[in-house]
């Protein structure tokens, strides 16, 4: 017996794929039988119309536990479900850029098929800690109040806490016109449909999706789909960094993504265990944020939106997110009220690597900046009283002389771009004229 021969016609032979049935839907969840299934295998139903994919996500009694990746509408009970042995996966390549996906990896601009190269998983494990370079070069964003007092790094993962209607989107615009780097990835997780179009039109600028890849998944999206556009969209970005190039990556928001994984967690019967999050949403978070960073021919600057319910940086996930993340930016309701944009609260902002990016003159003009700025919130109520009396205090008199120069600093049109050379030589103005030291 020639066992060549047999491989040969056993290679020939088309293999038959595992099949079960639907045996109950349940809000978002499929149940079904699948002998063989695994978590995280895609399945295919063959519901009344067109076949519907699922991924599952867990098994109860003897069940497969599936997740829609699209509208159930159609399934019916005793309908086949194939197991395809596949996970999800997403086409990537620089055929990419200037195109807009779907949640999924999808086209969605209806330009035609992707001009893609390879094929990767969705969801990856984060490198090893040891394997992660070192952060050494600061990443130019072009927004002074960052640049010059939160300096970023190549390489950093960053979390911008806001709550609503204080400039988020604006901000996020800047830094993609504005940011020194070779390719934007953005993610807009559970936007309205009408704030996709307006910022794909309004916020990137003459060529500006040229060099970006935009993965949209609006808020009416089955929630499997909005928490696999984030890994999309890092899945895309780790590409790009694999071929050496410099990338910046922008999730909007971090927040609906947990929450689109508390859905799917809800539904694959986990307990809820913080306010209402059940526990994969913070063994989520972490496998997802480490994905950026520095690798040995690229980087990852990472950016994502935290939105915080009434300002509140301590609930569940804007607490989560700061403990992992390299830093966080923080926009104040306040100031966006008084017509200061961007908004972002110097004081309570911070870069973990402005230290290693950036020289000991600029922290130190840093340091003047923020300890006069300090001062005057310190006496910023007796200040609006009337009560405070010039002369007691000479930081804070220097600070009330200073203040409407710093304010022309930190305040930037959306549209205005500042070279990190001409922020870094006001900043050393400012401090050079008013500094405490």
């Amino acid at each position: 017996m020639d066992l060549n021969l047999l491989r040969a016609e056993l290679a020939r032979t088309p293999s038959v794929a595992p099949a079960g049935r639907v045996r109950a839907v349940t809000g978002l969840a499929v149940r079904a039988t699948l002998p063989g299934a695994r978590v995280g295998e895609v399945v295919r139903i063959r519901r009344r119309g067109e076949p519907l994919d699922a991924e599952i996500v867990g098994f109860s009694s003897g069940e497969i536990v599936a997740l829609a990746l699209g509208d159930v509408v159609g399934v019916g009970p005793d309908d086949v479900v194939e197991g395809t042995g596949e996970t999800l996966h997403v086409r990537v390549g620089p055929g990419l850029l200037g195109r807009v996906l779907d949640g999924l990896g999808r086209p969605l601009d209806g330009l035609g098929p992707l001009d893609a190269v390879a094929t990767v998983p969705v969801d990856r494990a984060p490198p090893p800690a040891l394997e992660r370079q070192h952060v050494t070069s600061p990443l130019p964003t072009g927004i002074r109040a960052i640049d010059a007092l939160a300096t970023l790094g190549q390489g950093q993962r960053v979390g911008l806490f806001a709550g609503s209607g204080v400039g988020k989107s604006r901000l996020l615009g800047s830094l993609v016109r504005g940011a020194d780097v070779d390719v934007v990835v953005v993610a807009l997780v559970g936007e309205r449909g009408r704030e996709v179009g307006d910022f794909l039109r309004d916020q990137f600028g003459q060529g500006g999706r040229e060099r970006a890849v935009v993965v949209v998944s609006t808020s009416d999206a089955p929630a499997l789909e909005r928490l696999r556009a984030a890994q999309v969209a890092t899945a895309v970005a780790e590409s790009f960094r694999d071929q050496g190039q410099n990338v910046l990556l922008l999730v909007d928001s971090i927040t609906r993504v947990a929450r689109a994984q508390r859905d799917v967690g809800l539904a694959a019967g986990e307990p809820p265990v913080r306010r209402g999050y059940p526990p994969s949403v913070f063994s989520m978070l972490p496998r997802l944020l480490e994905r950026g960073g520095r690798a040995a021919r690229g980087a990852i600057t990472a950016i994502y939106t935290v939105l915080v319910e009434g300002d509140d940086l301590s609930e569940p996930i804007a607490d989560e997110v700061r403990g992992l993340l390299d830093g966080h930016i923080v926009l104040d309701r306040e100031l966006a009220a008084r017509g200061h944009y961007p908004a972002i609260d110097v004081l309570r902002s911070l870069s973990r690597v402005m230290s290693d990016v950036s020289s000991e003159a600029q922290r130190r003009c840093a340091r003047q900046l923020r300890e006069l700025l300090a001062a005057y919130e310190t006496k910023r109520d007796l200040i609006s009283l009337g009560a405070y009396v010039r002369g007691k205090d000479p930081v804070t008199d220097r600070a009330l002389a200073a203040l409407p120069e710093i304010q022309r600093f930190l305040r930037q049109e959306s549209s205005d771009v500042s070279s990190y050379e001409e922020t870094l030589e006001r900043l050393e103005r400012l401090a050079a004229r008013y500094g405490v030291e």
